[in-house]
């Protein structure tokens, strides 16, 4: 299992630039990737998109390559037309204020738009040598992701048998509040044929009622899903993907049926069991949300 939150880093250094990639991530419902790339190598964003996407489904992903070349990068160039067209743009609406516009060229260094590429294609062996510090960085990101997956694999599987301790308490104390209803229904329903004295026939009609009512208090089957759900859940720590979807699901569910459970048992102490249960659950999810 891998956590949706990570770090990755690498840097590299060749005889004609150096390079430092950094990836940052945090849990989203889908991959949203966020590059901040060098205007030279901008071109390039589709190719190393790709690359992310094999790795990874799911989460806020934020990736800069910090690109520092040896030598004067050829390749380069300020967008002087452009430039002018903002400033003259700016300069205008300053003038229809009223106010002086004092530009700051510093300013422009920051504006990805400006700095061009004079060559449609980067070079070949450039865009290996940029490949491979990518997935040398996604390679450490993933390892911190797989660490972090597995703590949260740890606790859960500890919450997980704590959930299956308390659903074997429920199995236990279930049958006996439902035999502990039902006679004491059947004394109440004594009860009231001795002061009406009613007949056979009302007596009867007493009995299917009080047997449908019984059976409502009857939670078998709500256990034995809440079980199979438990087991699923074991089964996707095992797995190696999708594993937060699938378990999101699983634990709707498991919230499905306890919630079912507690409204079928009038008992004070296994309400309290129910709410235990169910906070837990809610914690189970918390950390399913942070699994890829």
């Amino acid at each position: 299992m891998r956590s949706m939150t990570g770090f990755g880093r690498c840097i590299m250094e060749n005889d004609l630039f150096t390079q430092q990639w950094e990836i940052r991530s945090v849990n989203g419902k889908r991959l949203d990737i966020k590059w901040t790339l060098p205007p030279s190598v901008a071109n390039l964003e589709n190719r190393f998109d790709k690359m992310v996407r094999r790795h990874a489904a799911r989460g806020r992903v934020t990736i800069d390559l910090n690109l520092q070349f040896l030598t004067s990068d050829p390749d380069l160039h300020f967008d002087k037309a452009r430039a002018r067209g903002m400033l003259a743009s700016v300069a205008a609406l300053a003038q229809e204020r009223g106010d002086t516009l004092q530009p700051d060229y510093n300013a422009l260094l920051s504006i990805p738009e400006l700095w061009v590429s004079s060559a449609e294609d980067v070079d070949e062996d450039v865009v290996l040598t940029l490949e491979k510090g990518l997935a040398l960085a996604l390679e450490d990101w993933n390892e911190s992701r797989e660490t972090e997956g597995e703590a949260l694999g740890h606790d859960l599987l500890a919450r997980v048998l704590r959930l299956e301790q308390w659903t074997d308490i429920l199995r236990e104390r279930a049958p006996a509040i439902k035999e502990e209803r039902a006679e004491a229904l059947r004394e109440r329903i004594m009860e009231e044929l001795a002061v009406h004295n009613l007949g056979e026939l009302a007596e009867t009609r007493f009995l299917q009622e009080a047997v449908i009512l019984l059976d409502r208090l009857d939670v078998t089957e709500e256990l034995t899903r809440l079980t199979t759900h438990l087991e699923r859940m074991r089964e996707l720590f095992a797995s190696d993907s999708d594993v937060g979807r699938r378990l999101d699901f699983t634990l709707q569910e498991c919230f499905r049926e306890i919630t079912t459970c507690g409204n079928k048992v009038p008992d004070v102490q296994l309400s309290r069991l129910v709410v235990d249960y169910k906070n837990e659950l809610e914690k189970c999810r918390e950390q399913a949300q942070n699994l890829e």
